[in-house]
């Protein structure tokens, strides 16, 4: 059986991505905006990211890791394929295909982190947690020293290009990490955390993000992807949700939270570039109802989600 609230976890985690990069309510209420899609809704992906870290704990030898990674491969390379056309041509077409266009990073990403947690699973606890620290300090500090500016010319354009720091090393490898570890030492067994301690967490996301706005006073327009707080609440977040008692044999809601992901963007450029009237209510619509349809066509194909 599965567990139907983690599934239910999703859907909403799949929103929070989808209203990220919808960048909600920027230009009426720049301040809730900026806690919201630079704290709230980064939960999103890390979350994700742990949730595959915990199942990867199963995946014990070469011929489940080489089958885990031949799915990962194959859809990130038909949705690159879907995304060629979106492609701008400022863009460095050896850095999409390397590091994932847009929001198809988290798929490449979560390959290579797949690999080095492989070959790093019968390390020590206290080494692995050491490497999962590590690896995002360095993730958080080129960050905050590229949406700080600290640097001027090439080094800064350098430092502010995603895959610089939003890559498989620094956010996919310790969040697929801690997954791993919450699984490994039986973490969601052990505790059980309340609503309280979760919605003070998440609090702690949403506090960071306040920081980041009013007093390092980050640019308002770029996107922040580590917090730390994010150690703390997404963990926290899975956990709570892995303990409630509810369950199901069905997994269309994953399917469903998938097809949000990857279609979402597709559909935003659609909608909002056009003429449409109420669009966000046509793009709610639509991203429904194209998200039900690659769930229904998945299941004759196999390869879209």
């Amino acid at each position: 059986m599965r567990s139907l609230s983690v599934d239910i976890l999703k859907i909403v985690l799949a929103f929070f991505v989808v209203f990220l990069h919808m960048h909600v309510l920027r230009d009426s209420y720049p301040f809730l905006s900026y806690v919201l899609v630079n704290g709230l809704f980064r939960i999103g992906v890390p979350v994700f990211l742990i949730i595959s870290g915990y199942y990867f704990y199963y995946i014990n030898d070469f011929q489940k890791l080489k089958k885990w990674l031949v799915r990962i491969f194959i859809l990130y390379a038909v949705w690159s394929v879907v995304y060629i056309p979106f492609w701008k041509e400022k863009d460095d077409y050896t850095l999409n295909i390397l590091f994932g266009y847009h929001h198809l990073w988290y798929l490449i990403g979560t390959f290579f982190s797949g690999i080095i947690l492989f070959a790093l699973k019968k390390t020590s606890t206290r080494l692995l947690l050491l490497f999962i620290l590590l690896l995002f300090c360095c993730g958080y500090i080129i960050q905050f020293l590229a949406n700080s500016h600290y640097f001027t010319g090439d080094l800064d354009s350098a430092l502010n290009l995603f895959p610089t720091y939003r890559n498989f090393l620094f956010v996919c490898f310790p969040f697929l990490g801690i997954g791993f570890l919450i699984r490994k030492l039986e973490l969601d067994v052990k505790y059980k955390p309340s609503l309280l301690f979760v919605l003070a967490s998440v609090g702690l996301v949403i506090f960071e993000a306040f920081l980041n706005y009013k007093v390092f006073d980050l640019n308002k327009r770029e996107s922040v992807d580590l917090l730390f707080s994010l150690l703390i609440a997404c963990p926290i977040l899975f956990v709570y949700c892995k303990n409630l008692p509810w369950k199901t044999d069905s997994k269309i809601l994953a399917s469903i939270s998938t097809a949000i992901y990857l279609i979402h963007p597709l559909l935003m450029e659609g909608i909002y570039k056009s003429e449409i009237k109420y669009q966000n209510l046509a793009f709610t619509m639509a991203l429904i109802g194209a998200s039900l349809m690659l769930v229904f066509i998945n299941k004759k194909l196999k390869y879209l989600l």
